[in-house]
């Protein structure tokens, strides 16, 4: 079983290729999930819907998230709305949850952190 990561460990990781890896197990997931609160596992990705003041906002988050998922080159589903932003990491090269969606969620929550400041 792999040992979960601090949020911390997280952030200063970076994504890799995954190919030849396995996916992350469901209590691995649950495991890992409980450094990363907001976050949840569902449908074989991991999970947060964050929530804006309006529309400027939530477009300048993900304008920022996308610059961030760029230089990770790791990329995610997001389902935007006027004061909302659902973000979903899985990673197709290993059919499920990898590292790399825990190290992208966690600097996802650091995109969040800094939008608010």
């Amino acid at each position: 079983m792999k040992p979960a990561l601090t949020r911390q460990q997280l952030v200063s990781r970076k994504s890799r290729p995954m190919e030849g890896e396995r996916a992350y197990t469901d209590s691995e997931i649950e495991v890992q999930l409980s450094e990363l609160a907001g976050w949840s596992f569902r449908d074989g990705a991991i999970e947060r819907t964050y929530a804006f003041r309006d529309y400027h906002d939530t477009i300048a988050f993900v304008n920022a998230l996308a610059w961030m998922v760029h230089s990770e080159d790791h990329h995610p589903d997001l389902q935007v709305g006027y004061n909302r932003c659902a973000v979903r990491w899985n990673t197709h090269s290993v059919g499920g949850v990898s590292e790399n969606d825990f190290v992208c969620a966690a600097k996802s929550d650091a995109v969040f952190a800094r939008a608010l400041g």
